[in-house]
């Protein structure tokens, strides 16, 4: 399918970004195509949530993304509110979710624009909450300090039914993680952790994240937990530097909702999703995490080879003893005929084979 309307997001604090946004518009005018850059802000500005942002640029349906991850999940909580697909243009330094080198930016807009790209969907998560997300106004610069522009609360959602125990439905989508984290540096966040609607244990500690197997790799993986395919379906949950022998991450089923209830005892928690802080929970407060039924939808020149760029990305290096044998040899071969019982497996492009 052509592309009919652009959406553009650029790290600007990076030279190459800003020359290839120069790129992505020059191809936009010569195929006639409208682009408008989108977040767009300043220190003194407001931003705008996912969904009037899409509305304010016309709803594109390819959106542009020019940096790191940071600036794909930016692009990504647009572009999932009009179904668009995100074509994230690597100039990071270890992301898993940009894809295309820079200097195939047109490339890769001629591949969308002739129906030749991949489309390579991810799982996304959502949330309800007992209240409204808010940030308490005296707590609002201190939180803020270093962060830029703030995103607005998250709006509720026609769908909620508060009053009967379900909480409000927020208007969220996060492709990442949400976090619940602690607010003083000397009091640690105490949380009752539900999976599937029963009490799995009640945690100390410095933050719970929720993830995607697309955030595996992210917040969770810091704090040690697993690194998951980015092709399924779960939600994970990682306890952070919590004090209590049970320290493991859960890997719940995707149909399985994981809600955080911050304990009487407990002090304040803040609440980010992708890395965004979007309000403060006080203690009693809940909020609910489970598989939204919105999928972000990324651009692929080709088939990806995840595994390829986890070694790649974390600088994976073999034993010392293993020298001696040299460069390890592929141990599938998609570049030969593929045997009818692996016919329907999933295996690396054959470049990354040989």
């Amino acid at each position: 399918m052509s592309v009919q309307r652009v959406g553009l997001v650029v790290h600007q604090g990076r030279t190459t970004a800003r020359d290839a946004a120069h790129a992505v518009h020059a191809w936009c005018a010569e195929h006639r195509i409208p682009c408008t850059d989108i977040d767009v802000w300043s220190k003194d500005q407001q931003r705008r949530g996912g969904r009037e942002e899409a509305e304010a640029a016309g709803h594109p349906d390819l959106v542009v993304t020019l940096g790191g991850d940071g600036t794909f999940l930016r692009g990504a909580r647009i572009a999932v509110r009009s179904g668009a697909n995100v074509l994230g243009v690597d100039l990071g330094k270890v992301g898993f979710l940009t894809e295309v080198p820079v200097r195939q930016v047109t490339e890769a807009l001629e591949a969308v624009h002739g129906g030749d790209a991949v489309v390579e969907e991810r799982m996304t998560l959502t949330m309800r909450a007992s209240r409204a997300l808010e940030i308490p106004e005296e707590m609002e610069a201190l939180l803020r300090y270093g962060r830029g522009p703030a995103l607005p609360p998250p709006r509720v959602r026609p769908e909620s039914t508060e009053g009967q125990g379900w909480g409000l439905a927020l208007d969220v989508i996060a492709l990442n993680d949400v976090v619940l984290e602690k607010l003083a540096r000397d009091h640690q966040v105490s949380v009752g952790v539900y999976v599937a609607g029963r009490l799995l244990a009640s945690y100390s500690a410095d933050a719970v994240a929720v993830a995607t197997p697309t955030g595996s790799t992210a917040y969770s993986f810091a704090a040690g937990g697993p690194v998951l395919s980015p092709h399924m379906d779960a939600v994970v949950f990682t306890p952070i530097a919590p004090h209590m022998t049970f320290d493991r991450t859960v890997v719940a089923a995707p149909d399985e909702p994981v809600a955080l209830r911050v304990l009487p005892h407990s002090g304040q928690a803040a609440v980010s999703v992708d890395g965004q802080l979007r309000g403060v929970l006080d203690p009693g407060d809940w909020i609910g995490v489970f598989r939204a039924p919105q999928r972000v939808r990324l651009i692929r020149l080709g088939p990806t080879d995840f595994y390829g760029r986890l070694r790649e990305r974390f600088r994976l290096t073999d034993a010392p003893a293993t020298a001696s044998d040299g460069e390890s040899a592929p141990f599938f071969r998609p570049d030969t005929p593929i045997p009818p019982d692996l016919a329907e497996m999933r295996l690396p492009p054959p470049s990354a084979a040989r």
